[in-house]
């Protein structure tokens, strides 16, 4: 029996180990910002919303210098315009790794270098030169024996897969066969990961409505909408997991496997002109909560669900000297004071990185039936105030079963957990440290509650402290370290 318990308790320290080092949320630093703050403005921001990951698009040595000793991990990357340079010689790519990574070490936190910016599908003539670019950066950090510690890959667009859906059929544009399998083979040598950048806005706003706005929002939709894979009869919840498991499937198309998706970008326009009616800071907020809520639970795309999708939001700041559409200047997360774009109602998964809250939600693709039944039995047997869901009420919309569950059983589960009560619904239920709270909805327990369902005026009308969320993964992980040393301090009696 000892030895059973023994086991069991090693089993369980393993995955709150494993579950520590889980997915994250980052985000990406554009610079065509009117009014920038200073690098040591940015860095204090990055700290105060508790944001952990930032990539850059180059390597700016003010900002790399203010961000040492922050513990914050960062992309550094190698602009367009220098892949060709670097791609043709071995001794720019030296000296572009000691002036701009191996200047920087130890004090500031670079984990990878991403050359340059959808090269293949942006400058195409500087394709053939994009692997040699990455194989001689890599040569020079491992002359300077970096190359365990930083990795070296290439951002690419979505648009290198012509028809991503069904997944299990996308394929890679041939005309660029030579070049993916060279970056394929890159990859798998060095042990590094594919760089996508991902946008369910333009998938879904370029395909004249044949997606719906709840497939592109991580929203979920009725069993006759459920979009399906025919060949594999994968269900897919969401068009972000659509389109990393295409990707997937077009590593695979080459004899592939075991390379790791990181999306370097992806995000939603809060603002857009009057031919951009899908741009709006609804649909970002909740894009960005949801899209958070489905990175944090760790979990991969059907076809590599055990694979965490670590995910970096486009992005910081709006870049308003871009050129092009008005939404192209309105994809940033925060205004450059640090303030949020989204206002505090408008973002649920705020962050709860400064208290202990921890939430009972639905989780995403749970049985239809089994949520009615959980959620039946919450509002009855089980107590809880379910008037918040009901039409009219600040919690009714999204009007989703999912959501209604996921309220009704965060309000049974704060009443009664300490009492004994679970969080499990028949397997429909799990624990979040991110507040679900949105709109003029507020969770029970909930630093912004004010008893549950209620409308919060100082909550809706102010800005969020966003990048909330981001922080949930270090909140967890403290957590879990602390359960940690108490499962190892027991197990020495």
């Amino acid at each position: 029996m000892h030895e059973r318990c023994h086991g069991a308790v090693i089993l369980l320290l393993f995955g709150m180990c494993f579950n520590a080092l889980g997915a994250f949320v980052g985000v990406n630093l554009g610079t065509d910002v009117s009014n920038l703050p200073s690098a040591s403005d940015i860095v204090a921001i990055l700290k105060t919303h508790w944001i952990t990951h930032l990539r850059l698009y180059n390597a700016d040595s003010q900002l790399l210098k203010a961000l040492a000793n922050s513990s914050i991990e960062v992309i550094v990357g190698v602009m367009n315009e220098e892949v060709l340079r670097i791609g043709e010689s071995p001794a720019a790519a030296a000296a572009w790794v000691n002036k701009n990574v191996a200047a920087h070490l130890p004090g500031t936190n670079i984990t990878a270098i991403a050359v340059g910016s959808e090269v293949l599908t942006a400058i195409p003539h500087v394709g053939p030169v994009l692997v040699p670019a990455m194989y001689s950066l890599h040569k020079a950090l491992v002359a300077a024996n970096l190359n365990d510690l930083i990795k070296v890959s290439t951002p690419q667009s979505m648009d290198l897969i012509p028809r991503p859906f069904p997944p299990s059929t996308a394929t890679f544009n041939a005309s660029w066969n030579s070049t993916i399998s060279q970056l394929l083979q890159f990859l798998k040598n060095t042990k590094s990961y594919y760089m996508l950048n991902a946008y369910p806005y333009y998938g879904y706003t370029t395909e004249n409505g044949i997606f719906p706005l709840d497939y592109a929002l991580f929203r979920s939709l009725p069993a006759v909408k459920q979009i399906v894979d025919p060949n594999t009869l994968f269900h897919y919840n969401s068009m972000f997991d659509a389109m990393v498991d295409a990707t997937y499937y077009s590593i695979y198309a080459f004899k592939f496997s075991g390379i790791p998706i990181v999306v370097t970008e992806t995000g939603w326009p809060w603002f857009g002109g009057a031919n951009e009616p899908d741009a709006t800071i609804q649909n970002a907020g909740t894009y960005i909560s949801n899209l958070i809520r489905r990175v944090s639970n760790d979990s991969g795309p059907p076809s590599q669900p055990t694979t965490p999708i670590n995910t970096y939001l486009y992005e910081l700041f709006n870049e308003d000297k871009r050129p092009g559409p008005i939404s192209e200047k309105n994809w940033g997360i925060l205004f450059p004071n640090g303030s949020a774009v989204y206002p505090l109602g408008l973002i649920s998964g705020r962050s709860t990185a400064n208290s202990s809250a921890v939430y009972c939600v639905a989780k995403d693709g749970a049985d239809e039936d089994k949520l009615e039944d959980g959620l039946n039995w919450a509002c009855g047997q089980g107590g809880a105030n379910c008037a918040a869901i009901q039409r009219g009420r600040p919690c009714f919309l999204p009007n989703s079963i999912t959501n209604h569950a996921s309220y009704a059983y965060n309000d049974y589960y704060q009443k009664t957990h300490s009492a004994g009560g679970t969080c499990d619904f028949d397997g429909t239920a799990m624990l979040t440290a991110i507040d679900p709270s949105h709109g003029s909805c507020i969770f029970t327990g909930s630093s912004n509650s004010r008893g549950g369902g209620g409308f919060s005026p100082e909550a809706a009308m102010g800005p969020s402290g966003l990048l909330p969320g981001v922080s949930s993964k270090l909140q967890v992980s403290s957590f879990q370290l602390l359960i940690l040393f108490i499962f190892s301090w027991a197990l020495m009696f």
